[in-house]
């Protein structure tokens, strides 16, 4: 192979849509390894399960990565709001077994329309002040996120269609977004590394790398970064799967470096696969092939790390080739018993029919994007604006938001968390708490409200 090809073969674009234009056409003719897929690319499920059929007709072990993580973060419901809950409310519940059936669940979901690597679990050992993860984790004690990260890859991996621990070594212990700056990880590394040793014994088949830069290790982001990479991962942890960095559009990167040079220091760092995101296309694929080309030949970066890491990229397909299931049946049952257990009920929350709901709208996190679901009704108030009278008002993440704790902290009402449930109001009747916004997770509060 060429060491185009090679670089190709490490290399996860995205483009808008449904159907593959003529550059991924080429890009995966000519050995690229897979695709990166968004809500863009997911208008309705049979309309994906076209896409990778389409695809696979002229490459049969094409790579199809998505971020399914249930909960807030969801493509394949985008719009509706995902029929799993997420993390938080999976640790709050801290039912391994029931983990393992809602995880095996959405794993069902994905084979069944022909994706075969699931972006998740995300296995962050979280802190109150995280922007971006929050409800995405299992919760702040390593060993509650340890264990259901096991059961998480477990359940997936059971339909044939491969996990990705996430993000390595630790994006909870940040203050900061990696999507839009470079975090700092505060406190001990280790802290966050037992939730990976937990994934890696489960036989998890990749990793993802965070751009967050780890005091212990050095200054360079951990993507970036060999002693990250190679001597933690690799040596100490002893992970032998595919190594993923998370989007080289993120700000953390590109605003550094710059994303074919950290495409390139990537590679050289022990990376394996590099995702190219949302928002880059063809010139940017076409430029990041070329970088890592000119790297290689110039002795920057060997040939021979390349390679090695586009063997593994086709390992994992090979993997997913002979293990996808397509007809593993999706438990719905344990998405809503899972729901319905995580919610958290003080107080008098029952309100009558046609109560008004206000909810507290903040910027979106950017993992999960914009949600078109809510509670039935409600009308969205955003920082600034008048918050008109209401029964119910649902915040997220309260505690992060001092105009949102002003707003609901009423005589009377009732406040819905659908956050993580830090803050406890004062002056309200009743409080409820979803462990985050996942379709389910509504429908739990709706019944606990009387709707």
């Amino acid at each position: 192979m060429t060491v185009e090809t090679l670089a190709r073969a490490c290399l996860l674009p995205s483009f808008p849509g449904t159907q593959p234009p003529e550059w991924i056409r080429r890009f995966l003719a000519e050995g690229g390894a897979g695709l990166t897929l968004f809500a863009y690319n997911v208008p309705s499920r049979e309309q994906l399960a076209e896409l990778t059929a389409a695809v696979r007709v002229e490459r049969p072990d094409a790579l199809f990565a998505i971020d399914e993580e249930g909960g807030d973060v969801t493509r394949l419901e985008a719009a509706e709001g995902s029929s799993s809950p997420g993390n938080a409310a999976l640790g709050a519940v801290d039912d391994l077994a029931l983990t393992e059936s809602v995880a095996e669940s959405i794993g069902a979901q994905l084979a069944a329309v022909g994706v075969n690597w699931n972006l998740a679990p995300v296995a962050d050992v979280n802190v109150p002040g995280n922007p971006v993860i929050g409800v995405r984790s299992f919760g702040d004690d390593a060993g509650l996120v340890a264990r259901h990260v096991q059961a998480f890859v477990t359940g997936l991996q059971r339909t044939g269609v491969a996990a990705c621990a996430k993000h390595f070594p630790g994006h909870g212990a940040t203050e900061q977004d990696s999507h839009l700056e470079l975090p700092t990880v505060t406190g001990d590394v280790e802290a966050g590394l037992e939730p990976f040793r937990a994934a890696i014994r489960a036989g998890v088949r990749s990793i993802m790398t965070a751009h967050v830069r780890v005091p212990a290790l050095g200054d360079v982001p951990a993507t970036l970064n060999p002693a990250a990479v190679q001597g933690l991962l690799r040596e100490r942890l002893g992970f032998d799967g595919v190594v993923l960095a998370d989007a080289l559009e993120m700000r953390a990167v590109s605003a550094t470096v710059g994303v074919e040079e950290g495409a390139v220091l990537a590679l050289a760092a022990g990376v394996d696969a590099l995702c190219i995101g949302h928002d880059l296309g063809e010139d940017a694929v076409d430029a990041i092939v070329a970088a890592v080309a000119d790297a290689a030949r110039s002795g920057r970066l060997p040939e021979e790390r390349v390679a090695e890491g586009a063997a593994r990229v086709r390992a994992l397909a090979e993997w997913t080739t002979t293990h996808l299931n397509v007809s593993t049946p999706v438990l719905t049952s344990a998405a809503d018993s899972a729901a319905r257990r995580a919610l958290v009920v003080e107080g008098d929350v029952r309100v009558a029919h046609g109560a008004r709901i206000v909810e507290l709208s903040a910027a979106p996190n950017i993992a999960a994007g914009e949600h078109a679901h809510s509670l039935d009704g409600a009308v969205i108030a955003h920082e600034g604006e008048a918050v008109p009278d209401a029964d119910v008002y649902v915040v997220r993440d309260a505690h992060r938001h001092a105009w949102m704790r002003d707003a609901a902290d009423r005589e009377g009402v009732v406040v819905v968390e659908v956050g993580l449930p830090v803050w406890r109001p004062v002056h309200t009747r009743g409080y409820l708490a979803t462990h985050g916004r996942s379709r389910v997770s509504l429908d739990a509060a709706r019944e606990g409200l009387g709707l």
